[in-house]
């Protein structure tokens, strides 16, 4: 599958400006991507590392190709949403040699153009036939996601005749809500696992061409020299940390409708699944 590379920035530069001046250096850093099932993969774990191991833990919010950039020169330790195969493969295929899997900590992700369900077309290959009900425009996400350059690839590939609205999550999510509200076509690009498919009836289009991919796995990745400077039982923790979908369902949603940080909300759950907890440490 085609994949189109986006810009990514000077790393260095980046972290110099999120990290404020006089705030001490973390014991680990984990960065995550403003995707709303990212923000509670790595605030869980992120809890779990302060509660159980007693660590201080760095929360670095950046664009998905810098992060990628970043881990491999370790500036960043720990990276829990990477999908793989499809979705990061350019970028693991970039790194991957100064990274480490540990494998999968979510099972049955999914990518791809979704709708809602009102909406009567099925197949991508129906998009150009409909072009002025969706206003010839398909609302994306943040430029450097995976999606986005398979999203890229399914303009070529089936000859779309639509634009791509770059922006992000949390602006995709408001122009869909506001479209469904409104009765109007709107198309989408989505994936699972997201909350989007608790509030609203949505599906995704088919995609004979298989531009998408077919089922992926959200994986934790590691700086290279993360088993040597840590304690062997965070390293265990990193690699047993897995969350169903009704767990990160849960969290999402707390998350969305709850008051207080994202930390906040996912200290809270952690005092309130021990017994999950427990499976990941023991």
């Amino acid at each position: 599958m085609l994949q189109k590379k986006r810009s990514i920035f000077v790393f260095a530069l980046v972290l110099l400006l999120a990290i404020p001046a006089g705030v001490a250096a973390a014991d680990i850093t984990l960065g995550y991507v403003e995707w709303d099932c990212a923000i509670s993969q790595t605030h869980i774990a992120a809890a779990v590392l302060e509660e159980y191991f007693d660590l201080e833990v760095e929360l670095m919010s950046v664009d998905v190709g810098i992060l990628w950039a970043g881990l491999s020169q370790g500036d960043l330790d720990a990276f829990l949403a990477a999908w793989l195969p499809v979705t990061h493969g350019f970028y693991w295929e970039e790194y991957g040699k100064d990274l480490i899997n540990v494998g999968a900590n979510f099972e049955g992700g999914k990518i791809g153009l979704v709708v809602p369900q009102y909406v009567d077309i099925d197949s991508i290959t129906e998009l150009n036939d409909n072009s002025r009900k969706f206003r010839n425009m398909i609302y994306g996400i943040d430029p450097g996601a995976g999606l986005m350059a398979a999203t890229d690839a399914a303009l070529d590939i089936y000859g779309l005749n639509f634009n791509v609205m770059d922006s992000s999550d949390a602006a995709m999510v408001i122009q869909l809500g506001q479209a469904i509200r409104n009765d109007e076509w709107i198309v989408v690009t989505g994936w699972v696992p997201h909350w989007k498919f608790d509030v609203w009836d949505l599906k995704f289009l088919e995609d004979p061409h298989n531009v998408y991919g077919g089922s992926e796995n959200i994986q934790t990745v590691l700086r290279k020299g993360f088993f040597a400077d840590f304690d062997p039982a965070v390293s265990s923790f990193m690699a047993r940390y897995k969350l169903t979908q009704a767990q990160l369902h849960e969290m999402m949603n707390i998350v969305r409708e709850g008051s207080g940080s994202e930390l906040e909300l996912a200290r809270q759950w952690v005092l309130d699944n021990e017994d999950v907890v427990q499976g990941w440490i023991d």
